[in-house]
């Protein structure tokens, strides 16, 4: 493989090693890996959300047991009871998305380091920026 010179088309042919094709190759997947970390961000954010929308909600019900969401199934438990639920699944929650944030950061990093390289070897001749 053989890419074309700069944005300016100044003739200039690199070629493409099999180590470049291995470096745009691991490129992508780390980018796909970090669309995939973006979407379970979203969704752990989301659900800090809505767990507290249920603390929430949980502090001005006047009842002493209430109705909790298991599976699909709704139970009816202690107020007490469910809190603490509620408290341990926002703990856990908080956790792995402190854990997805830096595994973010770390294939941010990777991304750094193949863009150095490759735009190194190839200038404007590769495109790695998304629109």
């Amino acid at each position: 493989m053989v890419m074309r010179g700069g944005a300016k088309g100044d003739g200039v042919e690199t070629e493409v090693t099999w180590e470049d094709q291995q470096n745009i190759n691991l490129f992508g997947r780390i980018n796909s890996k970090f669309h995939e970390l973006e979407d379970e961000i979203k969704a752990k954010k989301d659900m800090a959300e809505n767990l507290e929308d249920a603390s929430n909600e949980l502090i001005l019900a006047d009842e002493e047991e209430v109705r909790y969401q298991i599976g699909e199934v709704f139970s009816h438990m202690p107020k007490d009871e469910v809190e603490e639920r509620l408290e341990t699944l926002k703990e856990e929650n908080t956790q792995e998305l402190e854990k997805l944030n830096k595994e973010k950061e770390q294939v941010l990093a990777q991304m750094a380091d193949l863009k150095k390289i490759l735009y190194g070897k190839f200038n404007d001749s590769i495109n790695l920026e998304e629109d």
